[in-house]
């Protein structure tokens, strides 16, 4: 009995497959398959295990003991019924041979597909002669087709005994080594095919990724949002402050940018008249690369006209919760060594609090934050004191926040899309949600002040140098805004982050099918 790679003939694993693709194709089969109608998906399969029964010569059909099957006592007990056998429903599976135990005259296959595995048993006698020669040539990694009834075998595995064996894709790579496996990271992501094949967890985790975006747009539509698709090539970077990925045109001989946010447009669209709209979609920012940053991720951003940021924290717990669900998990999760409790609601704190609470410093003290700023190896020379104040809060409170906490009420002066509070404009109405240290969303109540919007664009372009992202003013969003936007809520949520959370993985390129490499070199 073997589950590794049988090279035979001195052949390397590479030349052994391509010597079982040419006895295929010598038996009259396609190595690379075709159409395989009316499988059933082996998690389907293992649904149907209740069918099984022991049927006596009689005819009366008795169920199978749970209590024997679990400790693999069925031959005893079906032994102690008398003359019998097995009956069970016609199944026909499809997918890639995970494990491959030979024995004699009968192979042990276990065969994955993308809800679970299923074992086969294939014995001469019941595949026949022909099919025999056939089954023969497989190997690891291959793709086939079964068909065959599901039974039990002896020790009680749910099986199916197979009555024919289709082969429908040859591997002509071998899987990595069983027991070492496919473990570096950059190998990993280069050869997401393998790492989704053959390491465990690692498909589960995308198709977690797929229910979450999914849900978040089910419980969108179900609050009467509307998806729409922006431009991805601007003129001009804004909505965010990030250094963009320049590009030209040529048929129009002009430099675009890729986007670094979807807001702008999105507001826009609240002008003309659509009152609630979101966007599902890639942003790309030319910065640097670490376990919580890819140059290109996906945002989702949400504008509700009507709203404000009291409405957007509350549809982020909906968002959240309903993602929660949608994976089937409880509202405790694990993260690494810890457990995030998403039970709603989530608390809530105002930025200058939490300032007070984790510096011991005043934050209305203009002149004690910038000491204490510099106390801690912080730059101060010629920088705004909100300014100081804000790296401040980076440095000392957002690793220390483990949430969910929604931050609210950040400094007016570095949030220059936001409405201020009436009863007191140097505060604007914002938020960030943080867990653990990660900032997951990032919410305003817009500004929708065309006067206010120009004069705070002006200011932010004061002195910034012309690669920046906004060294340029959008004047086209300004004039929107004199035609009249609502006052709204929007919300920012970083779903590569969101993924990490709910899937308790450590690094965004954990998430990421496709994260971006340096170019390989070649050997």
């Amino acid at each position: 009995m073997t589950d590794g790679e049988n090279t035979g003939g001195g052949q390397n694993p590479q030349e052994a497959r391509r010597t079982k693709m040419q006895q295929i194709e010598t038996l009259g089969h396609d190595p690379w398959g075709h159409r395989f109608d009316d499988r059933q998906m082996a998690g389907d399969i293992r649904q149907r295990a209740s069918e099984i029964k022991f049927k006596l010569e009689d005819g009366t059909e008795l169920d199978l003991p749970a209590e024997h099957v679990e400790a693999g006592t069925l031959a005893d007990w079906m032994k102690e019924q008398g003359k019998g056998a097995q009956s069970g429903p016609t199944v026909r599976a499809a997918g890639r041979i995970m494990l491959h135990r030979k024995s004699g005259k009968t192979q042990f296959i276990d065969l994955e597909d993308w809800t679970g595995r299923i074992q086969l048993f294939v014995n001469i006698k019941k595949v026949g002669e022909e099919n025999w020669e056939l089954v023969k040539c497989l190997d690891l990694g291959d793709l086939i087709g079964v068909d065959g009834e599901l039974r039990r075998t002896k020790t009680g595995e749910l099986s199916i005994f197979a009555t024919k064996i289709t082969f429908l894709t040859k591997t002509l790579d071998p899987p990595p080594a069983k027991h070492q496996g496919l473990v570096d990271p950059e190998i990993r992501q280069r050869q997401r095919y393998v790492d989704l094949a053959w390491n465990e967890g690692v498909r589960d985790r995308f198709l977690d990724r797929s229910k979450i975006v999914a849900s978040i747009r089910k419980t969108l539509s179900d609050q009467h949002f509307v998806e729409i698709e922006g431009p991805t090539l601007h003129t001009i970077a804004g909505g965010a402050a990030a250094r963009p990925f320049k590009t030209h045109h040529n048929a129009l001989d002009m430099p675009l940018v890729m986007r670094i946010a979807l807001e702008l447009h999105l507001k826009r669209l609240m002008v003309g008249g659509m009152e609630r709209v979101f966007e599902l979609g890639r942003v790309y920012r030319n910065e640097g690369i670490s376990p919580k940053h890819n140059p290109e991720f996906t945002m989702l951003e949400v504008y509700q006209a009507f709203g404000d940021y009291n409405s957007m924290m509350d549809l982020t717990e909906a968002v959240i919760a309903n993602a929660i669900e949608a994976i089937g998990c409880g509202n405790v999760l694990p993260w690494g060594d810890k457990e995030i409790d998403f039970s709603t609601p989530f608390a809530r704190e105002t930025y200058d609090s939490l300032f007070e609470q984790h510096t011991s410093v005043d934050p209305t003290d203009a002149d004690a934050i910038k000491t204490y700023a510099e106390s801690i190896g912080l730059n101060t020379d010629g920088k705004h004191s909100d300014v100081i104040k804000s790296e401040v809060f980076e440095a000392k409170v957002e690793d220390a926040l483990i949430g969910p906490v929604f931050v609210t009420d950040y400094p007016a002066s570095i949030c220059p899309l936001t409405k201020r509070k009436r009863d007191n404009p140097v505060v604007a109405e914002r938020f960030e949600l943080f867990i653990h240290g990660m900032e997951l969303a990032n919410a305003y109540t817009e500004l929708n002040d065309p006067d206010l919007q120009q004069q705070l664009f002006e200011t932010q372009l004061e002195g910034m140098a012309e690669e920046d992202s906004m060294a340029r003013m959008d004047t086209d969003f300004v004039k929107a805004l004199r035609n009249g936007m609502p006052p709204a809520g929007g919300l920012g949520i970083g779903i590569d982050r969101l993924v990490m959370l709910l899937t308790n993985s450590s690094s965004i390129r954990d998430i990421i099918l496709f994260p971006l490499l340096r170019e390989q070199q070649e050997s």
